[in-house]
């Protein structure tokens, strides 16, 4: 067992049982298995020795928890700064200032050069007096750095998403402005639809930023009003053939009856938009859609409602599909940010629902995404 207690030599009392089989007597009374902790925790007790090593530590510093039970904390957790300097020499947390109270989490490192983030607390028997225990926490910085890089990464592919129809939108209105008279009606025509169309772009893409934001901090607001689910695909088919794709390209089967579905109709586009775009741009063949009544997502519910867009196309391979509703996946053709089934899936949890990705009977892809009913308590 990776925690355990150590105390000082010839302590232990006969017939009690061994230092490294029972957690501390704090965390002991709060009912709290050290070893169940997401973050590492390193107990030093007043003499600088070591009395709880959880199985997190382990973890992250590669040092087994019976090596480190009882020896003095700068031997089991020898820790430098960045500066390479001795952690706990420097901050000297048994004789150093008796007001201190702790140390605030920092990058520190272990040996070998792996980085680690540590934060200290010192517990002490009343305040300005000797220190009681010393709890260390410490947490691997992968986690971290990962979401540092998708943050980064984010920031270039809006950068770069951005550029291209901003540097259009000056290039055409500055031409306009200083050779309006040069140019026939129908290339002021073009120029400005051109101007509009590249503004309509920048308008997706803050409004696609801002539905990130929204999903990755809880805060995406579902308006939940009557959605006919088969009406809002016909909808979606319609505008397509009349972009010039074909009619028979496309097959929607509603199964009926259909339960009656609240959900954000403006949400529900978008989610719509975004699949059956992905059939038409990445897929070939039919793109069929299936609304169909199936069980409901959501416990205490028994019907729900579900969408599945597939297409005839080279599918999504089998080492892909996890990452599919990840940020910046891209299929086979580039193009896009990447970001649209990220928001998908985040729109469709938001209703309280699941989306799967898979491989269609026609060999595609195929997306479904299943909805509950979520009828107002008034109408139940």
């Amino acid at each position: 067992m990776s925690v355990g207690t150590s105390s000082a030599p010839g302590a232990q009392d006969a017939g009690s049982p061994p230092a490294a089989s029972r957690p501390p007597g704090d965390l002991a009374g709060l009912g709290i298995d050290p070893d169940m902790l997401p973050d590492g925790l390193v107990i030093a007790d007043e003499q600088g020795r070591v009395v709880c090593f959880n199985a997190a530590a382990e973890r992250i510093t590669a040092v087994r928890a019976q090596d480190a039970l009882g020896q003095s904390l700068e031997k089991a957790l020898p820790l430098e700064d960045l500066e390479g300097r001795r952690w706990w020499q420097l901050t000297d947390p048994y004789g150093g200032l008796a007001i201190r109270v702790g140390q605030p989490e920092r990058n520190l490192l272990l040996p070998g050069g792996r980085e680690v983030l540590v934060s200290a607390r010192y517990v002490r028997t009343r305040p300005t007096g000797p220190l009681k225990r010393l709890v260390v926490t410490l947490r691997d910085t992968e986690a971290r750095r990962r979401t540092e890089r998708s943050h980064a990464e984010l920031i270039a592919t809006v950068a770069h998403e951005l550029r291209s129809p901003l540097t259009s939108v000056k290039g055409f209105t500055a031409t306009l402005l200083a050779k309006w008279e040069r140019f026939t009606d129908d290339q002021k025509r073009l120029m400005l639809e051109t101007v509009d169309a590249d503004a309509d772009r920048v308008t997706r893409l803050i409004a696609e930023l801002l539905d990130i934001s929204r999903i990755d901090s809880g805060r995406l607001e579902v308006r939940r009003q009557p959605v006919d689910i088969g009406a809002a695909v016909g909808r979606h088919i319609q505008a397509y053939v009349a972009a010039g794709q074909p009619a028979d390209r496309f097959l929607l089967r509603v199964q009926q009856p259909l339960p009656d579905l609240w959900a954000d109709p403006d949400k529900i586009d978008q989610v719509l938009s975004n699949l059956l775009e992905n059939a038409v741009r990445h897929g070939e063949g039919t793109v069929t859609i299936d609304v169909t009544a199936t069980a409901s997502p959501r416990e205490g519910e028994d019907i729900g409602t579900s969408v599945t867009v597939s297409d005839e196309g080279p599918g999504i391979p089998e080492e892909s599909m996890n990452r599919v509703f990840t940020r910046f996946w891209r299929g086979s053709k580039r193009g896009g940010t990447g970001l649209g089934l990220y928001i998908v899936k985040g729109i469709v949890e938001a209703h309280g629902g699941t989306i799967t990705v898979g491989r269609a009977p026609g060999a595609g892809a195929e997306f479904r995404f299943t909805l509950p009913v979520a009828a107002p308590a008034y109408l139940a």
